[in-house]
């Protein structure tokens, strides 16, 4: 008679949703704990794989046969590299970071914590998709096609500085309730190519349906800002901007993390915040 350890077979099932809510808010303690300088580098690095994704949207549109409605979603699918390589990839991403309020809605960070780590990755954000803008303008990418690259990276800016705040706020909501899903569903797989796989279409049915994502507008804006698009400013950047972060902290924030929260973490009975801020 012989010995014999029985072993579980490895499962490649996804998380439940409860399970992914924990791990979320642990990743949200982390997130706001990191320091300074990993937080600013890991931010450059989102902002410019987002703009690498933006980059890669418009050159797949440009001269496209397929018809309008199947010409955005092919855009929206190659788009999803920027975040794929923002969650393989290791980077922080503010879109994706507003996740992080599950956190402080459990007590575990403070909101100084929570707007510290919104302030630093925005910029570094920022930093990382406009030098991103630079560069494409300096490499000449955007004259490919004999300038048709160019045009279509123009018609895209001017798109978005023309609308009103209304429309660029709800934009916004709608588009980072996606982001935060991607996220979500990426946290819950458990391969990199279910992660994959849970990236792409959230991203790109956001792109395809015109949703508006801060960090992406801080690429394509300025990159026809360079060129000397007609009718693209930096006011017109700025008043884009505004409304649409707004927009992406509710609806990644509201929409998704907390709704989340209350129904998976939400502990009954007064007190229960405070008790929580012990992680023990």
């Amino acid at each position: 008679m012989t010995n014999r350890v029985e072993r579980s077979a490895p499962t490649h099932d996804p998380y439940a949703p409860a399970e992914i809510a924990q791990q979320v808010e642990r990743l949200g303690v982390t997130k706001a704990g990191l320091p300074f300088f990993q937080t600013f580098v890991l931010g450059l690095l989102a902002g410019a794989f987002i703009a690498l994704g933006a980059m890669f949207s418009t050159l797949v549109m440009t001269g496209s046969p397929f018809g309008f409605g199947p010409t955005r979603l092919l855009g929206g699918i190659v788009f999803s590299l920027g975040l794929i390589l923002t969650l393989l990839g290791g980077a922080e991403l503010f879109t994706g970071n507003n996740l992080i309020v599950m956190a402080w809605a459990e007590g575990r960070i403070s909101l100084r914590q929570l707007a510290r780590n919104w302030a630093i990755v925005f910029v570094a954000n920022l930093v990382g998709a406009v030098g991103a803008a630079m560069l494409v303008h300096w490499s000449g990418t955007l004259g490919l096609g004999d300038g048709a690259v160019g045009e279509t990276a123009a018609r895209i800016a001017r798109a978005k500085v023309e609308l009103d705040a209304i429309q660029a706020l709800i934009r916004g909501i709608l588009c980072n309730a996606l982001v935060c899903l991607a996220v979500w569903l990426c946290v819950g797989a458990r391969s990199a190519s279910a992660r994959i796989l849970a990236i792409v279409f959230p991203i790109s049915a956001f792109v395809a349906l015109g949703f508006e994502h801060s960090i992406a507008n801080m690429y394509l804006i300025p990159a026809a800002l360079l060129q000397g698009a007609a009718g693209v400013t930096i006011g017109g950047f700025i008043a884009n901007l505004v409304p649409v972060t707004l927009g992406n902290i509710v609806g990644g924030s509201g929409f998704v993390a907390l709704v989340y929260r209350l129904v998976y973490l939400r502990r009954p009975g007064p007190g229960w915040r405070h008790r929580r801020k012990d992680p023990r």
